[in-house]
Formats: C-alpha cells, structure tokens, sequence
C-alpha cells in the first residue's frame, strides 16, 4: 500500500500539482525560487498530458516486435496472458469482470490460442477484498465471451514478478518449458525479463502497441489519453527500476 501511495504523489497529475503548492508556498520566502517552480510544475503538467510525450514515452518500451499475424509461430508449449487491471463493480454484468487492458490481452491470447491449440494459462491476483481474481476473471470470459479453453489458472501474484514466479511452478509441474507470453507491448520488456528468470524459454507475443507518438498538431494539446499514457510508461520505468534495485 504505501509503494502504491509513493508511486501515485510521484506520478502526474498528482506530482505536478504539488509542485505547484510548494512553489506557491516558497515564493513568500524566495519569489525567484518560487515562481521558477510553479513555471516548471505547469509546464511539466501541460507536457506530460500531451499525446506527443505520452505516446513517445511507450514507444520507448515496445521493443519486441508484434508476432506475425498469418503463417507458422515460433515453437511454444503455453500461451501464457497477464492481466492488468478489473472493473471492480460490472454493474451491467452483475459483477467484477476485466478491465480493458486485461480484456485487450486476453483477446490476443485467445486468437492465439485458437490458431496454436496450446494450453492457456491465466495469471492475476486478487483486485480486492471479496472479489475473485483477475485470473477467474480472465477465464470467465475467456470461456464465455471467447470459447477458448484454460488449463491454468495462476490468481495469487501481485505484480509482474509475483505473476513470472507463480506461473512457473504451475508450469513445472507439467513439464512445460517454452511460452508465448502475452502482455502489453509497453510492458514486454519488464515481464519477459521477468520469467526468463524464471528459467523459461520466452517468445514476447506483445499486444496493444502505441502507435505514432506525433499524429498532427493536436498532439501538443493536453488531454486525459496524453496523460493516461506518461503515467503508463513513468510507472512501467519506474518498476524497472525497483526490480533493478531489489534484484
């Protein structure tokens, strides 16, 4: 809970606004020094909800390149999909069921499945208290919405290394080495390090790729989606720190 409180204060919008309070509250004692901080925290704030530094920033992280759409993939023994995130309360459906990001990976593992008949394993914790995991989730719909089937379902991991760690002693025990391993684009990089710790053979099957970072001039004008994609990629960089740092 409090690595996710740091991580919220350091992230826009939250870290630009406090910026601006505290150069707010210095400009009484040092105007110069004052002033300079709340130019930055506007200018930092204005930056990073354009979808020209949001959409550079993931482009930074998509290194793996998308597996071919049609024709033979490369040698796997599971699909392995993570999920992302849950839509805690689904009032719609009468319950918590993925999130988009969770729902775009899964469609990706589901065609892959489909056109690959390997065995499909589902890895997320629980979202909440008193929900069910994203991994019960992810085969609800999976088996209802996409009529694939699951062999595996990983629901303790909180994070991506929790989500490498789990998944592998599921995998073990069925003498399953080699993967596709299914994530975001953006978030290849950190997740496939991750399991290849782990002693797997990874094949990166990325999905949801950020295209062109400059799409016109409206790229330059601050929207949610702008700031949407910096925090995605600030928090993606900042968990490949932490793991470097905790080994």
């Amino acid at each position: 809970m409090l690595r996710q409180v740091v991580e919220m204060l350091l992230l826009p919008p939250a870290s630009a606004i406090g910026l601006l309070l505290l150069g707010t509250l210095l400009r009484r004692r040092w105007p110069r020094f004052g002033r300079t901080m709340q130019v930055f925290a506007g200018a930092w704030l204005w930056a990073a909800s354009t979808p020209l530094v949001g959409g550079a920033l993931l482009q930074t992280l998509q290194t793996a390149p998308a597996l071919p759409a049609t024709g033979a993939l490369p040698a796997a023994d599971a699909i392995v999909v993570l999920s992302a995130e849950a839509d805690r309360h689904g009032d719609e459906y009468g319950g918590a069921v993925v999130g988009p990001m969770t729902l775009q990976r899964l469609r990706y593992g589901a065609f892959l499945q489909r056109r690959t008949g390997l065995p499909l394993l589902l890895s997320g914790g629980a979202p909440g208290t008193d929900l069910p995991s994203l991994a019960a989730l992810m085969q609800r719909a999976a088996v209802q919405e996409f009529a694939v089937p699951v062999r595996w379902l990983e629901e303790r991991s909180a994070d991506t290394r929790e989500n490498a760690a789990f998944s592998a002693e599921l995998l073990r025990q069925d003498g399953v080495r080699r993967i596709l391993l299914v994530t975001s684009a953006w978030h290849m990089p950190r997740a496939t390090e991750c399991f290849r710790r782990e002693r797997l053979e990874v094949t990166a099957a990325p999905t949801g790729f950020r295209g062109p970072a400059f799409d016109g001039w409206s790229s330059l004008i601050p929207r949610w989606s702008g700031l949407r994609d910096t925090s995605l990629a600030l928090h993606e960089l900042g968990g490949r720190l932490y793991y470097w740092l905790t080994g």
